[in-house]
């Protein structure tokens, strides 16, 4: 016995807490220096909206379709392509599901992007939104916008199976500001290079025609955070503690995890940098003023690599 009553003094250590208690306490900091930072984003992101944006314009339903709803947790999230939205997507089932799903690992990412997989926002009467809008916690995942941008543009354009978005942009990308393109490159439109791209989203006529795809919308207009007041503004750079944090906030069972990315071919900030290689200080400049509002808005600072200083 006491054998027993040292072997627990020296468990409980100097401050004569377990280790349960040390890890608990421990927990503990970490949540509150998780606030903290989420506080700061909060904060940041709202004296920003209120420095530029003079006039609050109102929601419309189509302004909602990003809104994913989960009625069970109460939970509004904004999906953004590019910034682990499959994956989002594939949490938000197993949340939603009642137990059809387990694992978000199980769900194949096409069936995570099937829209009737998940209700959107506006899919709601004009009572129901605003009631979920006050109401549920409402988050949404952001990433430093010239990457996430290099990032679409791989997927979209350099990708072989992506023959829809080749076809849709490619081929119109081609025709507009290559020089005596090919026969075959205006057909296929698989061969879109970076500074075509470049040319295309800073091509005055691109946004008079249509607006941007989401891949490369900026966020700001896919989300709103000046209208919806976001509880959580989750990053790409600290993904699984955001992530965790959520689920930890909405009371979510502990069985649901978010998938832990092993992506070796993922958009990093050195690929990045060799994009913007070749293009002209004066096309860096007036790219960055086009995403300039998703800077400002989520505190991410001007690329060391961009020539506009």
């Amino acid at each position: 016995a006491a054998e027993d009553g040292a072997m627990r003094t020296a468990w409980q250590g100097k401050a004569g807490r377990s280790p349960l208690q040390a890890l608990y306490d421990s927990d503990q900091l970490e949540q509150s220096s998780l606030q903290a930072v989420h506080q700061q984003r909060r904060e940041l992101l709202s004296n920003v909206c209120n420095r530029y944006t003079r006039k609050r314009r109102l929601l419309r339903p189509e302004d909602l379709r990003h809104l994913v709803v989960d009625d069970t947790h109460g939970l509004l999230y904004c999906y953004v392509p590019k910034v682990a939205c499959t994956n989002w997507k594939r949490v938000m089932m197993v949340l939603t599901g009642q137990g059809k799903y387990r694992d978000p690992l199980e769900i194949p990412a096409n069936e995570a992007h099937v829209s009737s997989n998940l209700r959107t926002l506006s899919e709601y009467s004009v009572p129901e939104i605003n009631h979920r809008l006050r109401s549920y916690l409402k988050f949404i995942f952001v990433r430093e916008p010239l990457e996430r941008l290099v990032s679409a543009y791989r997927n979209k354009f350099t990708r072989s199976y992506n023959t829809a978005f080749h076809k849709r942009y490619g081929t119109k990308i081609i025709r507009r500001h290559r020089q005596r393109p090919s026969d075959a490159a205006l057909q296929r439109g698989d061969d879109v290079r970076f500074e075509e791209f470049v040319y295309y989203l800073l091509d005055p006529r691109t946004q008079r025609e249509e607006p941007f795809n989401e891949h490369w919308e900026r966020v700001h207009s896919l989300c709103h955070p000046c209208v919806v007041h976001y509880d959580v503004v989750g990053k790409y750079e600290t993904l699984a503690e955001d992530a965790n944090y959520i689920l930890q906030l909405v009371g979510a069972d502990a069985s649901v995890k978010f998938p832990s990315s092993s992506k070796t071919t993922r958009t990093t900030d050195d690929m990045t940098a060799q994009f913007f290689q070749d293009i002209s200080p004066f096309y860096q400049r007036r790219l960055f003023n086009l995403y300039k509002m998703d800077y400002l808005l989520f505190n991410y600072s001007i690329p060391s690599y961009l020539r506009i200083r």
